[in-house]
């Protein structure tokens, strides 16, 4: 049985008061209340983002770091101040150790060409994971084709785990990077960065972490983990499209080249030498996405007010709930089982393709992502062409797990 009423009873929230932030679940899919399981895509932005972008248009829109006049003036405080509050979200030591990216991906490019590529020699190693995310994959495979480098991937085991002896043991010299992502967005295992970042530092490795599915869900303190980067996108975290974030240690952003040539990341050019900026400023070439920043700053704003704290200890419980509630089901089967883990459930059906899966429960008004996820060597690990996938937000209810699973067995009839 399922909790009577939608209630965060001993996790600080009011799930009424939370799904009323958010306009969009107010509307129906084909007849239907939408159920909306797919946050680790993309999450869907409270009133508060939506109003802190509109009113940068409505009543700000200018370019920032350049003018002089009011709204020019109004922009630039309003930037930079979103850039402050991120730099306090995941305590890192300095704001101007918070670069504005277009996501997750672009950071982690950006640290890629900007601090690996001067490094490496070939032969020389870029560790990873068997569970990354294509962003933290396909990069590196790039340097390595264009410096001679090798990649090489830690392994994890049929719970979806990092083998951390293997881990251990492939730290060696010739690694000048070691990049893993903190929550999997494909298994939802919540890796042990803190253990991981030490057990590097050992070794003078330097760590990147992808954070994109990290940030929805729980605190982040960037000096408790001990990373040297630290990537996310302000989409996955109720912010806008288009706007992300690389945290990195001070000085290796000041040692680092730029990534792009533009304006706004110089001092003074001239058609002999351009002399650059200091980070943050030298990896923003060009008019950003000041809006983006502005949102990205207003997610920052609501996630607080809710208290990281909170979200945690719900999504856990709807985590424990979804886990229990689908296992009933004949023929589900989840994929990852981490001892570990935060609110991704990923599951085959059956022998029904995963895509029919979700075009079925889409006509029941619920939304979950199929496929590989854009993690398909971790899908191919355990021999299937695609999972379904079930990701929570904070705006998600045990009544709404009720309808995914109402839903399913709706599927398994149809092909019965």
């Amino acid at each position: 049985m399922s909790p009577s009423a939608p209630t965060t009873a001993g996790t600080g929230l009011n799930i009424e008061k939370v799904r009323a932030d958010f306009p969009i679940l107010q509307r129906s899919v084909h007849g239907k209340p939408l159920v909306y399981f797919d946050t680790a895509a993309s999450a869907q932005r409270p009133l508060k983002v939506i109003d802190a972008v509109n009113d940068f248009y409505l009543n700000h829109n200018a370019n920032i770091h350049r003018g002089v006049h009011t709204l020019s003036q109004e922009a630039t405080e309003a930037y930079e101040q979103a850039r402050i509050k991120t730099a306090g979200f995941i305590n890192a030591p300095a704001a101007q150790e918070v670069v504005f990216t277009r996501g997750t991906t672009e950071s982690i490019n950006l640290v890629a060409h900007s601090f690996v590529r001067p490094r490496l020699q070939p032969g020389d190693e870029i560790l990873i994971s068997w569970m990354e995310h294509h962003s933290n994959i396909v990069p590196w495979q790039m340097l390595c084709e264009e410096t001679g480098a090798v990649l090489k991937v830690v392994p994890i085991n049929q719970r979806g785990e990092l083998e951390m002896d293997a881990l251990a043991d492939m730290l060696t010299q010739r690694v000048k990077l070691l990049g893993v992502v903190h929550v999997s967005n494909a298994l939802g295992t919540v890796n042990p960065v803190a253990e991981i970042c030490a057990l590097a530092k050992q070794h003078g490795i330097p760590v990147l972490v992808d954070g994109a599915q990290a940030m929805p869900h729980q605190a982040v303190d960037v000096q408790a983990l001990g990373c040297d980067f630290y990537c996310f996108s302000g989409h996955k975290m109720y912010g806008p499209t288009g706007i992300g974030v690389l945290w990195g240690r001070a000085e290796h952003l000041q040692a680092m080249p730029p990534y792009q040539g533009g304006g706004e990341m110089i001092r003074h050019v001239t058609f002999e030498k351009s002399t650059f900026n200091e980070a943050p400023g030298k990896f923003e070439a060009g008019t950003p996405n000041i809006a983006g920043a502005i949102g990205l700053g207003a997610a920052v704003d609501y996630l607080q007010s809710l208290g990281m704290e909170n979200v945690a200890a719900w999504e856990a419980r709807l985590l424990a709930y979804g886990t229990e509630k689908l296992s009933q089901i004949e023929g589900f089967r989840m994929i990852g089982t981490a001892t570990h883990k935060a609110g991704v459930m990923a599951f085959v059906l059956g022998d029904i393709h995963a895509n029919d899966v979700g075009t079925i429960i889409d006509l029941h008004g619920v939304a979950i992502r199929t496929g590989h996820h854009c993690a398909m060597p971790v899908v191919e690990f355990f021999g299937l062409p695609a999972t379904a996938r079930a990701s929570l937000g904070i705006y998600n209810t045990f009544e709404e797990i009720d309808i995914l699973s109402d839903a399913l067995k709706a599927a398994i009839k149809m092909f019965a």
